[in-house]
């Protein structure tokens, strides 16, 4: 994988979580990310590398070179990599992260409840497998 590519670690149960990576891929044009399950083997592999404590983190990923972000940092550097429209949200960042991310722990927390999990991790289709690290 060449190290321009950014990944998105995402809890792999989470049906909110799936839905998001499934709209991060339609809206990736450039091609800029590849995605991996927290529960997958280069999930773990990854927040060991990065000795990030998940047990304290209730959140999406986002993995660029040597640096990574979470909650509503990876959500808006995310949106700033997709372009367009999406860009627009990034100028959020301005806002202090505790602002930020007490919407963001609100939904987090609620989501199996509000968005439903699965019994196990989303299986890409094989259209989609190039975009899922293995």
């Amino acid at each position: 994988m060449k190290g321009d590519k950014k990944i998105v670690l995402f809890d792999g149960v989470c049906n909110l979580c799936n839905n998001s990576v499934t709209f991060i891929i339609k809206k990736d044009k450039k091609d800029r990310f590849r995605f991996a399950a927290l529960q997958s083997k280069i999930g773990k592999g990854l927040v060991q590398k990065y000795h990030i404590d998940i047990s304290k983190l209730d959140s999406i990923l986002l993995i660029e070179g040597e640096t990574y972000s979470y909650k509503s940092t990876a959500a808006l550097h995310i949106a700033k990599h997709l372009g367009g429209v999406y860009s627009m949200f990034y100028t959020l960042i301005v806002l202090p992260p505790i602002v930020r991310n007490f919407f963001y722990d609100i939904i987090a927390k609620n989501r199996y409840k509000w968005f439903g999990k699965k019994e196990s991790c989303m299986i890409p289709t094989p259209e989609l497998k190039a975009k899922f690290l293995r």
